[in-house]
């Protein structure tokens, strides 16, 4: 997966550099204020970025934030009805491969990503199953075994996989640390995409009517339920964690920042009792961020089993 030349499947020809051009920058710069408008996480983790890798990062969060809102509502709150929701998704997939192909896109958002996509070296193999989980979001509410994990690695691991490849790009890594990399960057993705569903496990069920976890019933979500899905996320966190101080200097921070936020929020969400988790959303307070932040600055890196470390939020995060 990760590559030190273009994807086939990215197009042709030299690949400018990042904000080459007025309408290079401009698009960059909507990417930009997604991201801060869309996730005060992953805002605060993209600072810490060195300003090429943190572009090419917005780029991609961009793209993801934008088809998220087709199917979890921008759409319909515009009045589409649910298969006119499924031709702007499709459509949206379209130009973002004929973007990949060419360079260029009239939607500022497909532009600044297809122009990262192209510079870092990944493409359709990506692209592909993210469009697809996206879609099964239209059509499934409920999930086995099977289709939770092929929804969890279109809709978040493939992102940690983009990420992972603006952070090594030009490197020159052994086919195991590039696996090495690339499960860890996987088992991240994954962590954040499950820790999000915990927290979100009301809302999921009441406003989108899904529930994505197999076998688990907001209306029946007990404290079992929660230990087994948060052994699970702490199994994630524990792989992705061993592989941050292997990441180059330029990433390094932004990433042991958000591995340490969303270790936070998991440790909050194990001393929250099962029955509140269905009625409120778990938050990690803006001070205890900075604090995380001060931490991944400072070069500290995350701990590598974070329930077995401590089983409540620290006094500081209280």
């Amino acid at each position: 997966m990760i590559s030190d030349s273009k994807s086939p499947d990215a197009g042709s020809g030299a690949v400018a550099p990042v904000g080459s051009n007025l309408y290079d920058r401009v698009a960059e710069e909507t990417a930009s204020v997604v991201i801060r408008r869309y996730s005060t996480s992953f805002g605060l983790a993209a600072r810490l970025l060195a300003p090429p890798v943190r572009r090419h990062v917005e780029n991609i969060y961009a793209l993801v934030r934008v088809a998220d809102e087709v199917v979890d509502g921008g759409a319909a709150d515009a009045g589409l009805d649910p298969l006119a929701v499924a031709r702007v998704l499709n459509d949206f997939e379209r130009d973002t491969e004929a973007a990949l192909d060419s360079g260029y896109s009239t939607n500022l958002v497909i532009h600044a990503f297809a122009r990262s996509a192209r510079a870092n070296g990944f493409g359709r193999e990506l692209t592909q199953p993210f469009f697809e989980s996206m879609r099964m979001d239209l059509v499934q509410t409920e999930h086995d075994v099977e289709s939770f994990e092929t929804y969890v690695y279109g809709s978040a691991e493939v992102v940690g996989l983009m990420c992972l490849a603006t952070f090594v790009q030009g490197m020159s890594l052994t086919p195991a640390e590039a696996a090495r990399l690339e499960h860890g960057a996987r088992k991240l993705g994954a962590a954040f995409q499950k820790v999000n569903f915990l927290r979100d496990l009301s809302a999921d069920f009441e406003t989108l009517g899904r529930s994505y976890f197999p076998g688990v019933n907001v209306e029946s979500f007990s404290e079992a339920h929660k230990i087994r899905l948060l052994d699970d996320i702490d199994s994630d966190l524990r792989d992705s964690a061993a592989v941050v101080p292997l990441l180059p200097a330029n990433s390094r921070p932004a990433v042991a920042l958000a591995q340490g936020l969303f270790t936070e929020l998991a440790l909050r969400l194990r001393a929250t009792p099962a029955d509140r988790l269905v009625t409120s959303r778990v938050r990690v307070p803006n001070p205890v961020k900075l604090r995380i932040a001060a931490g991944a600055l400072a070069g500290r890196t995350p701990r590598s089993s974070p329930s077995s470390t401590r089983t409540t939020p620290s006094k500081a995060a209280s």
